[in-house]
């Protein structure tokens, strides 16, 4: 049962690119802001830099001359995601975290570290988790992980608590009700 929970290295990057795109919904204005435009012109740099290193050092330099705009972390975070460095990853968005701590992607994209490593660090992982379901208790996805790692630990009645909610989303998130109604069907009958 192990193995049949672990999502493939090709979902957990598509999960992750997934979040990534919903942390650049922009959460304040930024039409004059000066750091804004700086941090956006080194990301559109670093994005079209043929030289990944460099690239790399203009996305940090971002984070730092506008340390709220999600554009930089989320281009760090495929980044390190993309050579497996997760720990980087979990970097990268702890220091999003300091200035937008009210978003439940970047405790997700938190959360999804955590449970790339090998093993997964499933208590690590629980605890951005919880926070991004505390944050947004009809996010389908923290449902989906909490029940997988509580499965995981052998919780069978959290598991399934929040394996549920998960499946009764599939209009809102097929993929990851799809997921939970397998992770329900492994299983089997209560």
């Amino acid at each position: 049962m192990r193995a049949a929970m672990r999502p493939s290295r090709f979902s957990k990057l598509i999960v992750a690119m997934l979040l990534a795109i919903a942390t650049l919904m922009p959460l304040r204005a930024r039409g004059q802001d000066a750091n804004a435009d700086k941090a956006r012109a080194l990301v559109d740099a670093a994005i079209n830099m043929t030289d990944s290193n460099q690239a790399v050092k203009l996305l940090w330099q971002a984070t730092d001359i506008d340390p709220a705009f999600e554009e930089s972390y989320v281009y760090l975070g495929l980044y390190y995601n993309s050579r497996s460095d997760f720990a980087k990853v979990i970097e990268v968005y702890q220091k999003l975290l300091k200035y937008e701590p009210r978003q439940p992607t970047v405790y997700l994209n938190i959360g999804e570290a955590y449970m790339s490593f090998v093993p997964p660090r499933y208590d690590d992982a629980l605890a951005y988790y919880r926070k991004a379901y505390e944050i947004d208790p009809t996010s389908s996805f923290a449902a989906l992980r909490m029940g997988e790692i509580f499965a995981q630990q052998g919780n069978r009645s959290e598991a399934l608590k929040f394996l549920k909610q998960a499946s009764s989303d599939g209009a809102r998130n097929p993929t990851a009700a799809a997921e939970a109604d397998k992770l329900i069907a492994q299983m089997g009958p209560s």
